[in-house]
């Protein structure tokens, strides 16, 4: 009932920013690819470069000299290899893991190797010319990119459905406020209905008319308090107390045996004493009156309800067994709305409200059934 449009728009807002960060993300994947190999491309370029000035001051040094300074360069290292590949010179940090001519690299190291001419410079047969180099500004680029795209098209989806909801928000609110009114205005003739057959019973005795009277109104008033508790949903805590589960369960199998009359149903009823438990009355009530008065509507004339309460090592546990039709999907009927048969009435949503109940409370539920022998809810409160 309650419709948020703030939380509305953030979930699909992150939902469709996901998705369209993904396609709009991938083009831009592809650029920065292009960008690191004309990054490597210029690397590489500078390498060879640096190899030839190093090879051209190797060949002005003249022989009568006593002493070759080797160039140094505060960007670039090299060295020098013979035939065997040991160092003759090196300036380098790193121990190269290729020496076929051309470029390599490792980790963050690119070198470039030159294969010299036998005899000519120093001996040496590969001259190797090396740099750091890590693109970090493309990579911080990219990053500026991705946030970017993310956070506009964050914003952009965010306002777009926040305004797009508005108008279901106002009609959410004006129907929610239309049923909260006719809540209202049902409760009390709903009372007066009950209190008036329970007077006039009084005075002149029990009919089959009354009776079939009295048990509608309670079927109603089950349906009423089922509403109730969706519209409330979400904004009224339900305290918890501590509850004789006995004396509760009684009082309901008390108040359901008169819908069970019309259809000649016994409630058979094993109920253990002094069973106490912390829990919410208002979801108690929602629990075992859906339960009986769906075990009453789907089962066979004259057959009989099972109901029990016992305790065992774990817990506390709530059974209602009935000989009726039977359910052919059970997965199913805990689905809001969802009626496996439409003569039988009712709007679907009983059971889908114990079904929330026993997942907010962590309390274990199993259902077993067979189709045109029964079906049995088993409860169990930890």
């Amino acid at each position: 009932m309650i419709f948020n449009t703030e939380a509305f728009a953030k979930k699909y807002a992150l939902r469709y920013t996901m998705i369209l960060a993904v396609l709009l993300i991938a083009p831009l994947v592809v650029y920065v690819g292009l960008l690191l190999q004309i990054d490597e491309a210029k690397v590489k370029l500078a390498l060879e470069s640096q190899s030839k000035q190093i090879i051209n001051s190797m060949q002005k040094y003249n022989n009568s000299d006593k002493v070759y300074h080797f160039p140094r360069y505060k960007a670039y290292q090299a060295a020098l290899y013979d035939d065997k590949y040991q160092a003759i010179f090196s300036t380098l940090d790193f121990a190269p893991n290729s020496f076929t001519e051309g470029f390599h690299k490792k980790r963050n190291h690119f070198y470039y190797i030159y294969t010299l001419p036998e005899d000519y410079y120093f001996g040496a047969n590969y001259l190797l010319v090396s740099t750091k180099h890590v693109a970090n500004k493309i990579y911080y680029f990219a990053a500026l990119v991705m946030i970017a795209i993310v956070l506009a098209l964050f914003a952009f989806s965010f306002l777009l459905l926040r305004n797009f909801s508005k108008p279901f928000e106002k009609l959410n609110n004006q129907l929610d406020n239309f049923i909260k009114d006719s809540m209202h205005e049902i409760n009390t003739p709903l009372s007066i209905i009950n209190l008036n057959a329970d007077l006039f019973a009084n005075k002149y005795g029990n009919n089959k008319y009354l009776q079939r009277m009295k048990s509608a109104s309670k079927t109603l008033a089950t349906i009423y308090n089922d509403m109730d508790y969706l519209v409330k949903q979400g904004r009224v805590e339900h305290k918890r107390q501590e509850i004789d589960f006995g004396e509760f369960i009684n009082n309901r199998i008390d108040y359901f045996q008169e819908i069970a009359n019309l259809k000649e149903i016994k409630l058979e009823a094993d109920v253990g004493t002094h069973i106490y438990y912390d829990f919410s009355k208002t979801k108690l009530q929602r629990i075992v009156d859906n339960t009986i008065s769906n075990a009453i509507k789907y089962s066979h004339m004259k057959t009989s309800i099972e109901i029990k309460l016992f305790t065992d090592e774990e817990g506390i546990v709530f059974l209602v067994k009935d000989y009726g039709v039977g359910i052919e999907n059970v997965e199913k009927i805990f689905s809001r709305y969802y009626r496996e048969d439409e003569a039988k009435g009712g709007f679907g949503i009983g059971l889908n409200i114990v079904k929330h109940i026993v997942d907010e409370e962590n309390i274990l539920l199993h259902v077993t059934s067979t189709l045109g022998k029964g079906t049995t809810f088993q409860y169990k409160f930890l």
